[in-house]
């Protein structure tokens, strides 16, 4: 797959490949100290342009198509995953992965969301849009780390769910609804990362949790920038303003009380560096999981009904 780099990216790009043809002519010609320069002026840009991106030059970097995906980040962090499948109604939908597995000392449940890389792969998982089947398989697995008593971690990067006829026809609305009803009850740890793309109901049919987390270059909204732009303006031409006008990067909804915390990404976004946002992935969620298992259930589910209760603003006239 050919290179993706984004509008705001591309002025890096071009000193990285000034780099690397002066790294291969400095094996006949000294050019260490203008390289030297060449990498500190890259490092300044770098930071310039990604401690101030805009909110949808973010939606942008949510969507990388070189990002770390669901799957990536449990062979990153995990040993022993072993992935389940079906809902034992309809189906197994592969844009939802899950199973049990070892995350450092703790035994979890992973439920993910997961895209694909080329055509091929979109096609067999949906584009990382679940349809029903897929919900309820969810439900299943939690369901399961319930019996188990083990904590559930959920990793969401979806464009949305399947808006299909089919999946309608299929009760696409009431299993969401279901998850967002039994994950509030669950006596057990529940964390829920956002790694890519948060949109809607999709999302939010695995994201009810005692933590909510978002990766710093990720976003989570009712409506995607695009969708919203569309029917305010009627025209896809107002995404940017729309992104604006949602407030839907990580600092935005840490501030509104919607998540609980943000990761740090490497600089330039979790694509640069697979390993290393796996690293700090897996020690913030051990963190996490360690605070979380000294709560004693009954406070648990008393402090996230509390959290999702307090949620919003309103004036009473």
């Amino acid at each position: 797959m050919a290179k993706v780099v984004l509008d705001f990216e591309k002025p890096i790009y071009e000193l990285e490949q000034k780099i690397d043809e002066m790294k291969k002519l400095s094996e006949s010609i000294e050019l260490g100290d203008e390289i030297l320069k060449l990498e500190k002026k890259i490092n300044e840009l770098r930071m310039s342009v990604f401690n101030n991106l805009s909110r949808w030059q973010k939606v942008q970097l949510a969507r990388h198509p070189e990002r770390p995906y669901a799957l990536d980040y449990i062979s990153l962090m995990c040993e022993d995953f072993i992935e389940l499948h079906g809902d034992r109604h309809f189906g197994d939908d592969k844009a939802i992965v899950g199973g049990f597995a070892k995350l450092g000392d703790h035994s979890v449940m992973l439920i993910s969301q997961q895209k694909g890389r080329d055509t091929k792969t979109n096609i067999y998982r949906n584009f990382g849009m679940p349809q029903p089947e897929g919900y309820r398989k969810a439900l299943r697995l939690m369901q399961l780390a319930v019996k188990f008593n083990k904590p559930i971690i959920t990793l969401i990067d979806t464009p949305g769910a399947y808006p299909g006829i089919e999946a309608e026809e299929r009760g696409q609305a009431e299993a969401i609804a279901k998850n967002i009803f039994e994950m509030s009850g669950f006596p057990v740890p529940i964390i829920v990362v956002i790694i890519g793309e948060g949109a809607s109901g999709g999302a939010f049919g695995i994201g009810v949790g005692d933590r909510v987390l978002m990766l710093e270059n990720t976003w989570y909204s009712v409506i995607a920038p695009e969708s919203c732009s569309s029917i305010l303006w009627r025209s896809w031409d107002y995404k940017e303003q729309a992104a604006e006008a949602l407030k839907l990067t990580a600092p935005d909804l840490l501030q509104q009380k919607i998540i609980d915390r943000i990761i740090p990404e490497p600089l330039g976004g979790a694509h640069r560096d697979y390993k290393k946002m796996g690293m700090i992935l897996k020690e913030v969620l051990l963190e996490e999981i360690k605070n979380l298992k000294k709560i004693k259930p009954e406070k648990l589910l008393e402090s996230r009904l509390k959290k999702y209760g307090n949620m919003g603003e309103w004036d009473t006239l």
